[in-house]
């Protein structure tokens, strides 16, 4: 799409401008806007809430069979190279492959918010069954007084905002050894700011025992890992950086022969 403002002239037309800037929008239009645009964030939030309720018997299913089958989620979850990052050490992936389910508890009220049930068999690293990770709904004042449509939208769930509305909750893990506590062998590394993440990430486990996920793990693992997580079992999955590490070394060699050819562009999706 082109961008506004005025286009590189051609030799000998200086006044050359770009038809498409200094646009006009009215208040009126703007207003338009902004209903049609609310309206089809309505239709969308509906859709989504439809597919949940449609999808999450598939997902049942697939649980069951899950679990009959060895280091199934260790495995999904490893083979996300995002994941694989924060658990660089062999003592976080040895005490995940106690792992033996993995599910994801939606809110009832906002489902775009949920719990991450991490289920463990008996280990030599703690005692609890099952870990938590919950991003709790806070819901606004205003949302005492909404009332739902049809579909069971309110004005409150299409004002909904992740990083005002939900509030990301720490879980105690009962080590077997203090001492041996792999969230104190491998604390999480301290950054300069919040956005900042170390080569070395700590842990794993220290996503359970810190309230705050820098690095959208929890993000990752409910809207990418969980979803296709067959996919990423078989090695399916999570293969786009390599195909576009590929095409970057075609485009390197294709600047060596020629340097004024122009790089296409990749479409993000």
């Amino acid at each position: 799409m082109a961008k506004g403002g005025i286009k590189r002239a051609s030799p000998g037309a200086d006044d050359e401008k770009n038809p498409l800037a200094n646009v006009d929008l009215s208040e009126e239009d703007a207003k338009k806007l902004a209903l049609v645009q609310r309206e089809l964030g309505r239709v969308e939030l509906a859709l989504d809430r439809l597919g949940q309720a449609k999808v999450t018997p598939a997902y049942e299913k697939r649980r069951e069979v899950a679990k009959s089958i060895e280091k199934f989620w260790p495995v999904a979850l490893m083979n996300n190279s995002h994941f694989a990052f924060f658990t660089q050490h062999s003592a976080d992936q040895l005490a995940l492959s106690y792992l033996e389910d993995l599910w994801i508890a939606r809110d009832t009220v906002e489902p775009r918010c949920y719990t991450l049930e991490f289920y463990f068999k008996e280990n030599p690293f703690f005692t609890n069954s099952v870990l938590k990770k919950v991003y709790k709904y806070n819901a606004p004042p205003t949302a005492a007084d909404d009332k739902p449509d049809a579909d069971g939208i309110t004005e409150t769930m299409l004002d909904f905002s992740w990083e005002r509305d939900v509030e990301a909750q720490a879980t105690k893990i009962d080590w077997k050894d203090a001492e041996k506590a792999l969230t104190k062998l491998y604390p999480e590394a301290d950054g300069e700011d919040d956005d900042d993440i170390s080569v070395d990430s700590g842990s794993f486990f220290n996503f359970f025992e810190t309230a705050e996920d820098k690095g959208e793990l929890g993000i990752t693992i409910a809207n990418e890992i969980f979803p296709e997580a067959i996919e990423y079992f078989l090695g399916q999955a999570g293969g786009d950086d390599d195909d576009l590490d590929s095409d970057d070394e075609d485009e390197d060699d294709a600047e060596e022969i020629d340097l004024e050819k122009p790089k296409s562009k990749k479409q993000k999706v």
